[in-house]
């Protein structure tokens, strides 16, 4: 990573970042942040493997895995990846799962402040059925009775839809609230001018990503493939809850391979306050250089 303030980067939340893909904008929507501790997401880890990766922890030696969206405007138009983790400004304790805190609570100023209304999405492609992707899309504003987006299409796998039941978070109030706005896309599928769906099975198994092209660039959005910028350098490192740790370890290392390869931006939605990067290989080894 280079400087002290690119190493602070990896240990502080996303704050707004934008890039350009041809015609098309793209901007970091900061919600919240889920503290992690890291031997519980990535469970085969030791205290040893954290002390050579240390510029990934804050001072309490947690792991930061920022929660928010992705916003893709053409012009007028705009539409979103993911929502967020919702109305929750108080840090909510979740030891019990592994997890030091989450919160959220600031999608919608942020919104504003890249000078958009939630009238103004036509779309969110929600890349997987987590809290922390719904968010807003199930949420009212406080005080308030509907969810924002009432005028946006929920883009969902048929896949991950049905799995429902069985998504961490997604209680039978949630999905009846999402239910009436939910449109099925499948993978392959162009759901906005240069945006595409991309299936990418394994941390559920209906997630779905975005590729976002425009004239000869191109952008990966690939949703919970990868959790944190220092996964790039170890695609083999288990995480906990997945169905099939070989087949997210072969996912990761495609997806990677194909970032370097194909010399496509990566965005990575909890990758910390780096969301957007290029991924760099030397062998068989991946390493991550955020974007300015």
């Amino acid at each position: 990573m280079g400087s002290p303030d690119n190493e602070d980067r990896l240990r502080r939340p996303a704050r707004i970042r934008s890039a350009r893909v041809g015609e098309l904008k793209l901007s970091y929507v900061p919600d919240g942040v889920v503290k992690m501790v890291p031997r519980s997401l990535f469970p085969t880890t030791s205290d040893e493997t954290w002390t050579q990766n240390s510029q990934f922890l804050d001072q309490s030696g947690w792991l930061t895995i920022s929660a928010g969206g992705l916003l893709i405007e053409h012009g007028e138009r705009a539409m979103l990846i993911d929502a967020g983790y919702g109305p929750f400004t108080e840090q909510i304790s979740m030891m019990e799962h592994g997890m030091a805190c989450m919160y959220g609570g600031s999608f919608l100023d942020s919104l504003a402040t890249l000078g958009r209304s939630p009238r103004e999405i036509e779309k969110i492609g929600i890349t997987h059925l987590h809290i922390e992707h719904v968010g807003w899309a199930a949420h009212p504003r406080p005080g308030e009775t509907r969810p924002v987006f009432t005028h946006a299409a929920y883009l969902l796998s048929q896949r991950e839809w049905e799995a429902r039941e069985t998504t961490f978070g997604i209680t039978e109030p949630i999905a009846n609230t999402l239910a009436t706005q939910v449109h099925i896309v499948s993978d392959g599928d162009e759901v906005f001018p240069g945006v595409r769906c991309v299936a990418l099975p394994g941390h559920t198994p209906g997630q779905i990503g975005f590729e976002v092209a425009s004239g000869d660039e191109k952008l990966f959005a690939f949703a919970d493939v990868l959790h944190s910028p220092v996964q790039v350098a170890h695609p083999e490192w288990p995480i906990v809850g997945e169905s099939s740790d070989s087949e997210s370890s072969t996912l990761r290392r495609r997806v990677l391979s194909q970032l370097a390869d194909e010399k496509t931006i990566g965005f990575g939605i909890h990758f910390a306050d780096v969301p957007f990067g290029r991924v760099r290989r030397a062998g068989d080894s991946f390493s991550w250089e955020p974007l300015a």
